[in-house]
């Protein structure tokens, strides 16, 4: 249950830095690009690696605070960042196949789902 609160104080963070940083780069550079989300899943990938790394190579990070800063803070930051990892892992270990089938499915099936989630969205709700 400790690790569980732990996620969830560390996902709050991340939540609150996702929109404190995209909110302050829609104010500098305008709504014309995407440049808040671009920015938080560049940094949250960047962020993530370099926790799972210091975390598997030494002992700096208990497996709590690992799950509170790669689950909690980096998830409610960016879920992009563990889509990342995890793909470059298959990467990492020769697996090129499934790495690219984790892509192009993910691209893919998450552009296909929102699409559908906004038809049935004007079916149910109009529009």
């Amino acid at each position: 249950m400790v690790r569980f609160l732990w996620i969830c104080l560390g996902g709050a963070a991340g939540t609150g830095a996702r929109y404190l940083l995209s909110g302050w780069l829609l104010r500098a550079a305008g709504p014309a690009f995407p440049w808040g989300t671009l920015a938080v899943n560049v940094l949250g990938s960047f962020l993530l690696g370099l926790i799972m790394q210091v975390a598997l190579a030494t002992d700096l990070l208990s497996p709590t605070l690992r799950l509170a800063l790669t689950t909690g803070l980096m998830g409610g930051f960016t879920t992009y960042s563990t889509f990342n990892y995890e793909t470059l892992q298959y990467f990492q270990q020769n697996d090129w196949l499934l790495g690219f089938a984790n892509v192009a499915a993910t691209v893919v099936v998450c552009l296909a789902a929102g699409g559908l989630g906004l038809v049935t969205g004007r079916l149910l709700a109009g529009g």
